[in-house]
């Protein structure tokens, strides 16, 4: 991948996809020619300062505005995608919400709330773009650590991303006989604002989340490289798996020994 554009003609929808990870996302799929659908929620000035960076890279950006954690916000971005383009290569299933507690303290509104925007989304989003893919397609969600690991007040978003993940398995296997590939990325801390919500626990050691034994934390344009490896062709043997990216951490994560070696 890299210089041959990889993704040229292709129409991708990354949702969340003007910030953080999604924005870095967002851009490695324009840099590998595809045109890009990006989803926001909440701040169009930062969706369309992307979307500017996207253009620069000399393909198509469209914008569209929806809460995923909401079905009908759901189906009124896929009419409007429907309408736009007709058609879907992509989907990159990347934003996400959750509310920061331990399993004792969270309630019903945080954990629907984290379901719906991090699980359910998925499974209205893939329904909706399955049905755009004429040709075949990429979905790829973004999962996390969390999905198998015990993180502190993480129960609610880690849960969310093992439906995810769940999930992925599922539709791989149904949507095989369509040529739709489904994969999942679970990056271990990545440095990223909303990292800081999960680690402002003065009793979490720094170090277990600053240092792994490549030499340092994952940084979103590592996601988004395995990102857009998962969306090309060559990677079309490759099905239903979540593919850990963390530079090591979670082999060490046991033996905080082995980091200092």
């Amino acid at each position: 991948m890299g210089n041959g554009k990889a993704l040229r003609g292709k129409v991708a929808l990354i949702t969340g996809g003007s910030r953080g990870i999604g924005r870095a996302i967002t851009l490695r799929l324009a840099e590998e020619g595809a045109d890009v659908i990006i989803n926001y929620f909440r701040k169009k000035s930062t969706a369309e300062s992307t979307a500017q960076e996207v253009l620069a890279r000399g393909v198509k950006a469209h914008i569209i505005k929806a809460n995923v954690g909401e079905p009908e916000q759901i189906e009124s971005m896929f009419d409007e995608i429907e309408a736009e383009f007709g058609r879907l290569d992509i989907l990159v299933n990347n934003a996400a919400s959750g509310v920061a507690r331990s399993a004792l303290e969270l309630d019903d509104r945080g954990w629907d709330w984290t379901m719906d925007i991090n699980a359910r989304a998925f499974l209205l989003c893939a329904r909706r773009a399955a049905g755009l893919m004429k040709n075949g397609g990429k979905m790829v969600s973004i999962s996390s650590l969390g999905s198998r690991l015990v993180l502190p007040a993480y129960t609610a978003v880690g849960v969310s991303k093992a439906a995810v993940e769940a999930l992925t398995r599922y539709l791989a296997v149904e949507l095989a006989p369509r040529g739709i590939c489904v994969n999942s990325v679970a990056p271990g801390a990545v440095a990223s604002e909303a990292l800081k919500l999960y680690t402002a626990d003065p009793n979490l050691p720094k170090s277990a989340w600053q240092t792994t034994p490549a030499g340092r934390m994952v940084r979103p344009e590592d996601i988004a490289n395995l990102v857009a490896f998962l969306c090309s062709q060559q990677s079309d043997m490759i099905r239903g798996q979540t593919i850990v990216i963390d530079g090591g951490l979670s082999l060490t994560l046991l033996n905080p020994e082995a980091k200092e070696n």
